[in-house]
């Protein structure tokens, strides 16, 4: 399917607020409501719009600490990477988490209250992981851009 400026204006509009309606939506990008929701739904049935959620503000939650972690592993076994992999992705304190090519292996971003709580976490649950063997931490001086 060929995406065109009209569906690009639907999928920036609906990133900034998913919650908006048919009509308003179909105001913002110059369309009347029948077409608008028709492009929408193809959006969705195609894979494209893949869902909605809620942004959640880190500090009124009591998460804004936020630290990016590389992590290095030392077993590249598959089991023990599906395990490893298995066992990230399961923690609340995980917000993403990527594999990369070359090194380091992973990169996670990590929200929690405060630094011993974001020091429980490293020392109780991430470096305790039998596939790790390096990590390093770079705590989050100021967000510029971010797709939350």
């Amino acid at each position: 399917m060929a995406i065109d400026a009209v569906d690009r204006e639907i999928m920036f509009q609906l990133r900034q607020d998913g919650r908006l309606s048919n009509v308003e939506l179909a105001q913002r990008v110059g369309l009347t409501p029948a077409p608008c929701l028709r492009r929408v739904k193809r959006l969705e049935a195609d894979g494209i719009i893949s869902g909605y959620r809620a942004r959640i503000d880190p500090a009124a939650a009591g998460r804004d600490f936020e630290v990016v972690v590389s992590v290095e592993v030392s077993i590249n076994d598959r089991h023990t990477v599906e395990e490893f992999e298995a066992a990230l992705t399961s923690y609340e304190e995980v917000l993403e988490c990527h594999r990369l090519f070359g090194r380091p292996d992973y990169l996670v971003r990590v929200a929690v209250q405060d630094q011993t709580t974001f020091e429980n976490f490293l020392t109780g649950k991430l470096m305790s992981l039998n596939a790790v063997a390096r990590v390093d931490s770079h705590l989050i001086m100021k967000k510029l851009k971010t797709d939350d």
